[in-house]
């Protein structure tokens, strides 16, 4: 075949990037509709833990119950709509309170205590529970979703689950979680973070560590899409000099030990599992060029407990990484905010980063026809 007979895939529109009401659209599809990363079980160990997530200008509180089960509620109260909890965490001392009227409910969302109301004859506390968020848990991650109807966490996740299970996330525990405020739509920061091409130039303290080039990519697949990396030289895992000063996670096989699976999980769930400690960013949009990330560094409870643990050389590693993505990141927003953007050819080494742009089309289908 000719090379003027293959087709030539390009990036969005500009309004994909700058466009208010696209992002709104998409704040809609993608994190109302869908299931998306809230945070870890180990963030609310005990009943009436609590912590607060604003999803599209929503606020929602994701707390454990009684029994131990996780659950999320929209954090407005059902008298006259006050929203009852302002600080981003916490615990309920076994209930949560309304701090206008003082309406109470209980950690499972049941209302229990009304003042005043028993004067309205027909009010029936039943009928007024906090409305309820869908929510699960994939091991160890929270999840949640705003749709009425939603479709089990387990359809999302697809294949995900199995593939890596080896890693046992749930045992991992936060050791460091860093705030980033990026002036780049969302979409961006997926896009540099499914592509590597740019290390050798933008990361030269990664590119010692990894042969760019090197990427295992498994088939993208309509909720997530991703794949391995290996190590180079005697590089044993991703930190400034690629030394691992840790015990490799147990459940770890050879091949397992020898690579890192990065996987963007839409839409706000960048997983990045080493062999020695688990990465994770989560993106909260705030506008069409604001995106929050929320980037955390979790290992094993028993590498914690010793005396000479480290984590810094992971950690400087990744904020040094971070800094230089979101960098970049911004002045891809601002270049494609010029006049004179015009959609740009991908490589074929580009394909995640079609296959994203594709997801984001066909939802936008999709929406257009109900």
């Amino acid at each position: 075949m000719s090379a003027q007979a293959i087709s030539v895939t390009r990036t969005l529109p500009q309004r994909y990037y700058t466009d208010p009401e696209v992002f709104r659209e998409e704040m809609e599809r993608f994190y109302c509709q869908t299931w998306i990363c809230a945070g870890r079980a180990d963030q609310i160990p005990h009943p009436g833990d609590y912590f607060l997530r604003e999803v599209s200008g929503e606020s929602i509180i994701v707390t454990r119950d009684q029994s131990g089960k996780i659950g999320a509620f929209y954090n407005v109260c059902r008298h006259r709509g006050t929203r009852m909890c302002s600080q981003p965490q916490g615990s309920f001392a076994g209930r949560i309170q309304c701090p206008y009227h003082g309406w109470t409910y209980g950690l499972d969302g049941r209302l229990i205590g009304a003042p005043h109301m028993e004067e309205a004859g027909s009010f029936c506390r039943d009928e007024y529970p906090l409305n309820r968020v869908a929510a699960g848990v994939w091991d160890g991650n929270i999840f949640i979703n705003l749709a009425a109807r939603p479709e089990p966490l387990e359809k999302q996740l697809a294949e995900l689950p199995e593939k890596f299970a080896a890693w046992r996330m749930q045992d991992l525990r936060l050791h460091k979680r860093l705030v980033y405020d990026v002036k780049a739509n969302w979409k961006l920061i997926i896009l540099n973070y499914n592509e590597c091409l740019h290390c050798p130039v933008l990361h030269p303290t990664l590119n010692r560590l990894t042969n760019y080039l090197g990427a295992d990519n498994e088939t993208p697949q309509p909720t997530y899409v991703g794949g391995a990396m290996g190590f180079k030289g005697d590089a044993e895992t991703m930190s400034i000099d690629g030394k691992r000063r840790r015990d490799y996670l147990p459940g770890l096989n050879e091949d397992e030990r020898h690579k890192v699976c990065y996987y963007a999980i839409y839409p706000n769930f960048l997983l990045s599992l080493h062999p020695d400690y688990m990465m994770a960013h989560t993106l909260w949009p705030k506008a069409v060029n604001h995106t929050q990330v929320i980037c955390e560094w979790h290992f094993h409870p028993q590498q914690m407990a010793k005396p000479d643990f480290q984590a810094n050389d992971a950690i400087d590693f990744w904020d040094l990484t971070n800094r230089e993505d979101w960098g970049i990141s911004e002045l891809s927003q601002l270049g494609i905010s010029s006049r004179a953007y015009k959609p740009g050819p991908y490589s074929t080494r580009e394909q995640l980063l079609h296959a994203f742009d594709e997801v984001v089309l066909a939802r936008e289908r999709e929406a257009k026809r109900t």
